[in-house]
């Protein structure tokens, strides 16, 4: 794949992989860092994609790839006073992006790709390599838990 055809194809599917991104860290500067990560190493990579109609479904694996190494790597610089205090929240973060953000990681994932990035179960389950069953598992306990856990913030005073 050519440089150019490479840079239309990310600018194309660019908000998209940014709103994933957004979603998973839960911090612009973070998403745009983690963005430009997943594209330097596309770009890297484009000589050994095998099937170019699978483009999307690629990098958007390449970002979730790098949204969970940016985890992994905050995870190990939070300072132990902040992990023993538990980790404040900006006051105007949203319930449904908070609760997203508290799923579990393989759970977080199917409910980006299939509600905030607009993937089909298909897409889902070829982005993350697990079969559509599974997907639709997950989905369905995800939902679940968003569901127990917003009901259980509407009830506190």
């Amino acid at each position: 794949m050519r440089r150019e055809e490479f840079a239309e194809r990310v600018i194309a599917i660019q908000e998209r992989l940014y709103k994933t991104a957004v979603l998973c860290l839960g911090s612009d500067a973070q998403a745009a860092e983690v963005l430009d990560e997943a594209v330097y190493r596309g770009l890297k990579g484009a000589g050994k994609l095998r099937q170019p109609e699978y483009f999307e479904t690629w990098m958007t694996r390449i970002l979730l790839n790098e949204c969970r190494r940016e985890l992994k790597r905050q995870s190990r610089l939070r300072p132990l006073t902040e992990l023993e205090e538990g980790v404040v929240e900006p006051p105007d973060t949203l319930p449904l992006k908070e609760a997203v953000r508290q799923l579990p990681a393989a759970l977080r994932e199917v409910v980006v790709l299939r509600y905030f990035a607009d993937c089909t179960l298909a897409e889902t389950a070829r982005i993350l390599g697990i079969p559509q069953g599974t997907v639709v598992t997950r989905q369905r306990k995800a939902l679940s838990l968003l569901r127990l856990e917003l009901l259980e913030k509407e009830e506190l005073p």
